[in-house]
């Protein structure tokens, strides 16, 4: 059976993605010596709705978990921070994806468990009945593409419905090479960034996917359709708004970096939230910075404001 709520009001960004649950140790110890673990959710997508909720926009999460409990956990733990999750459908007999974070003395490794998850499983049909009478933004990002044929058709028709309404896209490019190689992601995330409205993507991961080596190059192999973020870092961030436009430089915040695991999501709803509000581009990357330095101290996804 699978469960579907009645869809509540329509939201102003609705943000469409894979979430899992994350276990962590509790101290930074190797998976294999640790004894005490904690569960956190951990998504790109209802990483950007829960700060966008926390700025005071209407946000919606919009995905598939397991009729489990870790399901029922996720769903509570969004929910909790004000993000619309009515429209989440919960699969029976299929899981919800879990990820362990694995410290080491210099980086920490990431295993996956999402094999036939119920994410993995969402298709085009999780767009029905939904009410998008007041939605302004849908919120994507590539690891939907990454995941599987149904998802990509997924975001193909969120794409087509985007234009019958006049909403905007925004799509974050976010190639997870352990989902997919970039020989393999590149064509795909290309053809998606090209036709969206506003596109984000890391300079070192544009280099990997496509070869470009700055915000220009970039905004060339683009063309002339996407508003255009390029974070660089620790260095900054680069709009471009059409290529061939002036480009607009915000250097990043000077932080004491804890994890960079949810940085690029909060910087996405920063600026999205002031693109919401009509803020100018400079503007908008300052919010961007503003959350992903808050994100940036700590090893959660997302970090409330205290």
């Amino acid at each position: 059976m699978t469960v579907t709520p009645s869809p509540a009001e329509s939201p102003e960004v609705l943000c469409v993605g894979e979430s899992m649950i994350l276990v962590t140790p509790v101290e930074p110890a190797p998976l294999e010596l640790a004894e005490h673990f904690a569960l956190h959710v951990g998504g790109a997508e209802s990483t950007v709705a829960l700060y966008l909720a926390e700025r005071g926009h209407r946000a919606a999460w919009l995905s598939q978990v397991g009729d489990d409990p870790l399901g029922r956990r996720m769903l509570a733990a969004v929910a909790r921070h004000g993000v619309d999750t009515s429209a989440v459908r919960a699969l029976a007999d299929t899981p919800t994806g879990v990820y362990f974070k694995d410290p080491g003395p210099k980086d920490t490794q990431v295993y996956y468990y999402r094999g036939g998850s119920a994410a993995s499983r969402m298709s085009p049909d999780l767009l029905d009945g939904l009410d998008w009478s007041a939605t302004r933004v849908v919120h994507v990002s590539g690891i939907t593409a990454g995941l599987s044929a149904s998802c990509r058709g997924l975001l193909d028709a969120i794409y087509a419905v985007a234009r019958e309404r006049d909403m905007l896209v925004s799509f974050d490019v976010n190639h997870r090479p352990g989902l997919w190689p970039a020989a393999e992601a590149g064509p795909v995330l290309l053809e998606l960034a090209r036709r969206a409205d506003v596109v984000f993507v890391g300079q070192d991961e544009a280099q990997r996917l496509w070869g470009t080596p700055d915000a220009s190059s970039v905004s060339t192999l683009m063309g002339a359709r996407p508003r255009l973020v390029v974070k660089d870092g620790a260095v900054g961030a680069t709009e471009i708004a059409a290529a061939g436009t002036e480009p607009v430089f915000v250097p990043a915040h000077a932080v004491e970096v804890v994890e960079v695991v949810g940085a690029g999501d909060a910087f996405a709803a920063g600026y999205l939230s002031e693109l919401l509000r009509g803020t100018d581009a400079a503007g908008r990357l300052r919010a961007g910075h503003d959350l992903a330095a808050r994100a940036l101290s700590s090893t959660h996804d997302y970090l409330p404001e205290t």
